[in-house]
């Protein structure tokens, strides 16, 4: 790979090269003009000059993903290309957060958000490119590391955005604000960054803006959802306390293991029971630890669950059920004491809410760029996302869209009667299409922050 400074020099003077006649055959902006102006012209050319550089990149952070809170050498290589964009750069901000600040005259200020942790998944996609890394976990255990959530390629439009609204200043003022995010996976990422003062020590943004690859959608398209976009997410722990014994002998114990078993089964009445159907929730019991031989009766079983909400007040009720359920169950059984119910607030991630006029406007834009029918209205998801945690503590519009990355022999073929199902995010099977993926990305993300930053939302 050409080295990054050298590659902006030459993008630089394309652009230059270019924008007269962009310009020419764009025509001035006036009202009820398109939203991305004459600069569109120039994004493309900026796009399809660097699209190389930026496969290349996508590669690297592909073949090195790291775990969650150790995203030490990924941020190092965002924190090189922001300082060859002429970004001003800090580092370790929340862990191995970066921010990049890129001031441009008086306007808006737009965030722009790209996560870059992986999951401890071992690849089997068979790219020629496919992670090999492993690490031992601290229990000793050795797991494979892959980015099986596409945030390879959150950072590689990251990166591709902040170089081409840095070669293009002279088409937008005010400020941008990137964020290369840590931990996303664990939930802790954009908390820890607030806390580290993301907000006090750099411009407080008007807009806070991003993207997410989705395994069900096509390469060149990109979707969106106004309103609630991705769930509250709650981590609850029950330690469940009994009387241990011989397996022979039930009666001269309390079983921790049968009393485990009833909570489970009423957990599932909760949704079904307390909750309006009219509202989302989920409660999930994804492991069971308890016990160490056949034939004993062990004094302890331990629950962990995830609890996805949309609203507040759902939330407070599921959370109350799950509490009130293990409390009298436990006493129901004769358990010598209460259980344990910790809801692990350190672990919450709250609901993403796409502001709808901002949506609304995204998806003209997206609309201009690549044509309606590729801009598709898509459903909220129970799954989890901390980008929405920028916008809500401050207060400020924010919208995630998502990003189409199958390329169009593999779609069509899953849309065959029986045909092969699509691999999703945090499949070892996962993989996005590079080279359309991020041309999409970029142009949609870089055309968005133009238009915010040109004052067109308002």
């Amino acid at each position: 790979m050409r080295p990054v400074r050298a590659r902006l020099m030459t993008l630089a003077l394309c652009l230059t090269a270019g924008s007269l006649k962009a310009h020419a055959d764009a025509g001035t902006t006036t009202p009820g003009a398109k939203l991305t102006g004459g600069y569109m012209a120039m994004i493309d050319r900026a796009v399809e000059s660097a699209l190389p550089e930026w496969r290349s990149f996508y590669k690297v952070c592909h073949e090195n993903p790291e775990l969650s809170s150790q995203e030490k050498e990924s941020a190092a290589r965002l924190a090189g290309i922001f300082r060859d964009a002429g970004i001003t750069v800090t580092e370790k901000v929340g862990g191995h957060g970066v921010v990049g600040v890129l001031r441009n005259g008086q306007g808006p200020t737009v965030l722009i958000r790209g996560d870059m942790d992986a999951l401890p998944i071992v690849e089997e996609t068979g790219l020629p490119y496919a992670s090999r890394k492993t690490v031992t976990l601290p229990d000793g255990h050795t797991v494979g590391v892959m980015h099986a959530c596409g945030h390879d390629m959150h950072q590689t439009v990251l990166a591709a955005t902040a170089q081409t609204l840095g070669a293009l200043k002279d088409q937008w003022k005010g400020t941008v604000l990137f964020i290369a995010q840590p931990a996303e996976e664990i939930g802790t990422g954009a908390r820890l960054m607030i806390e580290d003062g993301l907000f006090e020590k750099f411009p407080k943004p008007d807009y806070c803006i991003a993207l997410h690859v989705n395994h069900e959608l096509m390469t060149g398209t990109v979707g969106y959802t106004p309103g609630s976009v991705w769930a509250n997410v709650d981590s609850v722990d029950i330690t469940v306390y009994g009387k241990g014994g011989h397996g022979a002998y039930p009666h001269a114990s309390i079983d921790p293991v049968v009393t485990a078993a009833h909570i489970i089964t009423s957990l599932q009445t909760i949704v079904s029971r307390r909750i309006n159907p009219l509202q989302e929730a989920v409660v999930t019991v994804g492991a069971v630890h308890a016990g160490t031989k056949h034939n004993i009766i062990p004094d302890t079983a331990r629950l962990q669950i995830t609890v996805r909400t949309f609203t507040d007040d759902v939330r407070k009720e599921v959370l109350d059920s799950i509490k009130r359920i293990a409390v009298h169950t436990a006493r129901a059984m004769g358990c010598p004491k209460d259980p344990d119910v910790v809801v692990l607030d350190k672990e919450f991630t709250p609901a993403c809410f796409n502001d709808p006029e901002l949506t609304a406007h995204g998806v003209k834009v997206f609309s201009e760029i690549l044509g309606e029918d590729k801009v598709l209205l898509r459903p909220p998801s129970m799954g989890g996302e901390d980008f929405g945690r920028f916008g809500k503590h401050l207060g400020v519009p924010s919208f995630m869209f998502v990003l189409g990355v199958v390329d169009e022999a593999r779609y069509k073929a899953s849309l065959e009667p029986g045909g092969p199902a699509l691999p999703t995010v945090h499949s070892p099977m996962f993989q996005t299409d590079p080279e359309p993926t991020i041309r999409t990305g970029v142009r949609c993300m870089t055309a968005l922050a133009m238009s915010l930053l040109n004052g067109a939302h308002r």
